[in-house]
């Protein structure tokens, strides 16, 4: 889901260079159809989808053109709800959720459903309805494993652990292209500015949201739902050089971590591969070459939204939810040069504010806290 995007496409990229033990079965998009018919004619899927329902006409023109006589033993569907269904095909055994943002929550739930594996990138999945995800998983045994580089280290820093033992969990973050930028000039940042990230390459709202810290608040209330720790045993460290993607301290004292040059195939080629580890012909980490690794404090003045992560997840219901709306309207708003850097925790914290509080919510309630928080987000931009 989402094969297009960043993670998609390095998806993608692990497959070719695993050909003998993986198949691409299905394929998402949400409007990019030229890349979708690029993908689909390599990997010749049983089904592609195109979320955008508007777009269904021309992909089938485009499918047709390229692939001729073979486009007839290809499915092609489009809306939310063909990707919901599309998830549950019997022939799938992994679904790796690459959807950006609240979009993916859905046919990931319909996922864990059919019992699927799922391998996770879509954190907002879990920031939205962790509660929900974690109970659907336990109930279908459907195994979540993580993508996202930093848990993904954590996860391999687990393997063989007893989970109880954890005393704490040290999740890095690179701290993006503001980390040594004054407020006075992160004030006056662009959107260009915030893309330029140092060590990763990204989407552009990921993009963004690892600017503004937002990204890193979300992997805090990522990694309590995944590890089932509390909060307060989750703590930031910025590590600039990105080389160490995350820790556990154990009760003994002892700490593990998982080092490995900044590259996404790595973490994704583990989900896929999981419990196994494969070969692959991925950059290699060289410690001879690499700098001095150092680790700072985050800095909550400059960077207000992983504060108001932590409060999302210490107030729990539906704020997590709110938050991960309101993050979504002001990111986009900042991309179109709508509003400014810093407006946007203010617009979010604002939104957390005046959205109605339901501390027990069923899925119902975090469809209606989205709703809800996106109008109110929209009418102060």
């Amino acid at each position: 889901m989402g094969s297009t995007g960043s993670i998609g496409t390095q998806t993608l990229d692990v497959v070719r260079e695993q050909p003998e033990r993986f198949a691409v079965y299905a394929i998402t998009a949400h409007r990019s159809v030229d890349k979708l018919v690029e993908q689909a004619v390599e990997f010749r899927p049983e089904v592609v989808c195109i979320a955008d329902e508007s777009k269904y006409g021309e992909l089938c023109e485009k499918l047709n053109a390229a692939l001729g006589k073979d486009a007839d033993m290809m499915k092609v569907w489009a809306g939310s709800d063909a990707i919901a269904e599309m998830v549950t095909l019997p022939s799938i055994d992994i679904v790796v959720a690459a959807m950006v943002g609240y979009a993916g929550l859905r046919p990931t739930m319909e996922a864990i459903r059919a019992g699927k594996t799922i391998a996770l990138a879509n954190k907002e999945t879990l920031v939205v309805a962790g509660e929900i995800i974690c109970s659907l998983a336990q109930q279908y045994h459907a195994p979540i494993l993580p993508v996202d580089s930093e848990h993904s280290a954590i996860f391999q820093s687990l393997v063989g652990e007893d989970r109880s033992e954890i005393e704490k969990i040290l999740l890095t973050a690179s701290g993006g292209p503001f980390r040594t930028w004054t407020l006075d000039r992160i004030a006056k940042a662009t959107a260009a500015d915030a893309l330029r990230h140092p060590n990763w390459d990204m989407g552009a709202k990921i993009t963004i949201d690892s600017a503004s810290m937002m990204n890193k608040g979300f992997e805090v209330i990522e990694a309590k739902w995944l590890f089932g720790v509390d909060v307060e045993k989750i703590e930031v460290l910025v590590h600039p050089q990105s080389i160490v993607h995350s820790a556990v301290q154990f009760t003994d004292g002892a700490v593990k971590a998982q080092l490995g040059a900044p590259d996404m195939r790595l973490p994704i080629q583990y989900a896929l591969t999981f419990p196994e580890r494969v070969g692959a012909s991925f950059p290699r980490l060289d410690l001879f070459k690499t700098a001095n690794l150092t680790f700072e404090k985050p800095d909550l003045e400059r960077f207000p939204n992983l504060r108001l992560a932590y409060d999302a997840m210490h107030k729990g219901g539906n704020m997590p939810c709110v938050l991960n709306a309101a993050n979504e309207v002001v990111n986009l708003a900042f991309r179109q040069g709508k509003m400014g850097f810093l407006e946007m925790s203010d617009v979010i914290q604002k939104t957390m504010d005046a959205t109605a509080f339901i501390s027990a919510p069923a899925y119902e309630d975090y469809v209606a806290s989205d709703e809800e928080a996106r109008k109110i987000a929209a009418s102060m931009i």
